[in-house]
């Protein structure tokens, strides 16, 4: 692929990057999307599923659930997108990686400051004390572990479908947006708010927006530019032109 003069030059004089990453680069690694689950899961739909009054009404269906998940979601490794981002934080002062994922992905390739705004389906948490919850404590059992301080229920620490974001983790990536000189929209729909106004702060603060999507979306419009393809072959090559 041939980058534009523009993009090669914006991203070579950067010392503040933003990155907004959303389920599209975690589909290149194979994670599913959870709209077709297989067995048992089929009866259900993820808003019944992840969602607070579900887990207490049911704290072991959701929990195997999320089991389940995590399992999938093991099995599966970043892809050169992933490993490409954490090249280009290697060399910009200031990055800012902000994912709406909760695969753990941009962790395990290497990234270092990743804001996820949806929470990370390898935590778990107690919904009584707000303790944290051990990885042997979440694995040893099938059913919901309880809290081994309080004897509260363990939950996935994800964000569920009616619950705030975490606190603090929009208004780091606000910040992040409003300063960054370049901002990068990757893998995302942009339709999903808040972390959809991300890139159009950026606009609004002056930056210089790029697109790397499979398809347009509401902010092709907008942004100076539109990469379309696949984030796993346009970032390395992009890399490899600055």
């Amino acid at each position: 692929m041939t980058f534009s003069r523009e993009i090669i030059k914006h991203l070579r004089n950067a010392e503040s990057i933003c990155v907004l990453t959303g389920a599209g680069i975690s589909a290149e690694s194979g994670v599913p999307t959870f709209r077709g689950e297989e067995g048992l899961w089929k009866k259900f739909r993820p808003e019944e599923l992840a969602n607070f009054q579900a887990f207490i009404r049911n704290p072991d269906l959701v929990w195997e659930w999320y089991a389940y998940r995590r399992k999938l979601i093991h099995e599966v490794k970043p892809n050169l997108g992933h490993h490409a981002l954490v090249e280009l934080e290697r060399r910009v002062p200031d990055f800012t990686l902000v994912t709406q994922n909760v695969d753990n992905l941009h962790s395990r390739a290497g990234s270092k400051n990743v804001v996820e705004l949806h929470g990370n389906i390898e935590r778990s948490y107690c919904i009584e004390c707000r303790k944290s919850a051990s990885e042997v404590q979440i694995e040893s059992t099938h059913e919901a572990p309880r809290c081994d301080s309080c004897g509260g229920l363990i939950r996935p620490d994800v964000v569920w479908f009616g619950e705030m974001l975490p606190v603090g983790m929009f208004a780091r990536a606000e910040a992040a947006a409003r300063r960054c000189q370049v901002f990068l929209s990757i893998g995302t729909s942009s339709v999903v708010y808040p972390a959809a106004s991300l890139p159009f702060s950026a606009l609004e603060q002056g930056a210089y927006v790029v697109e790397v999507n499979r398809e347009e979306t509401d902010l092709t419009s907008r942004a100076h530019e539109t990469l379309l393809g696949n984030s796993g072959e346009i970032l390395p090559q992009l890399l490899s032109s600055l």
